[in-house]
């Protein structure tokens, strides 16, 4: 039976080795749609890296200006 999640080692990730671990792909909503970043090309890549996110509470805190 499977354990609860409250019940797994915390540190059993970092005991994985490299051959042991996969990648996790990244996506993102572009012009629409989504793609996997590992599919932009190299400007594509530089403007996501760019980005900044959204942060709801900081717009808010300007909005009495």
């Amino acid at each position: 039976m499977n354990k609860p999640l409250s019940a797994i080692d915390a540190d059993a990730a970092t005991l994985l080795s490299d051959d042991e671990r996969q990648p996790c792909e990244v996506w993102t909503r572009v012009m629409g749609y989504h793609r996997p970043v590992s599919s932009f090309n190299k400007g594509k890549k530089s403007e996501f890296a760019e980005r900044t996110s959204f942060i709801e509470g900081k717009s808010l805190g300007n909005a009495d200006r």
